[in-house]
């Protein structure tokens, strides 16, 4: 139970639950911990309290942080769980799945930036790497200032 109106700060609370988590064995190297949006969730916190919580775990050498990817218990190049597809690798495969069904329509624009940043609880450059990969792959193409729309069928990907 945290406390809210206590001295200890409630990233450094929280921060110390994980970290009884990795010392339990509940998080192993390789494995994500909480992102962002999970710990405002779960806690009830502000944005800026959740990245303070993993900035307070790599200071204390528990965790490393991979942008667009998450905050992973170890080292910086510890083996990451294989089950762990990228957030923005999630996203993109979101909005593949909505443009193969038709909710997204040829010619017509993906949901903006704040849009997905909103939907999926990321940053930004999650949501930025997402829309790249979206492009990499033929889904989506962008005009500057105007936006990123889906692409032509015959630039998809094959199933």
């Amino acid at each position: 139970m945290l406390d809210r109106e206590g001295p200890i700060p409630v990233y450094k609370q929280i921060a110390e639950i994980i970290r009884e988590q990795i010392d339990q064995g509940d998080l192993t190297p390789g494995d994500a911990v909480p992102s962002e949006a999970e710990l405002e969730t779960e806690y009830g916190i502000a944005r800026m309290t959740a990245r303070r919580v993993a900035r307070e775990l790599r200071e204390q050498g528990l965790v490393y942080t991979v942008q667009g990817e998450g905050t992973f218990v170890g080292q910086p190049g510890t083996p990451r769980s294989p089950d762990r597809t990228p957030i923005y690798q999630q996203i993109a495969a979101d909005i593949s799945v909505r443009i193969r069904k038709g909710e997204l329509q040829v010619n017509r624009p993906i949901p903006s930036e704040k849009a997905l940043m909103r939907q999926y609880g990321v940053a930004k450059a999650t949501v930025r790497q997402a829309v790249a990969f979206l492009r990499a792959q033929g889904w989506a193409f962008t005009v500057a200032y105007r936006g990123t729309y889906v692409s032509p069928q015959e630039k998809w990907p094959e199933s």
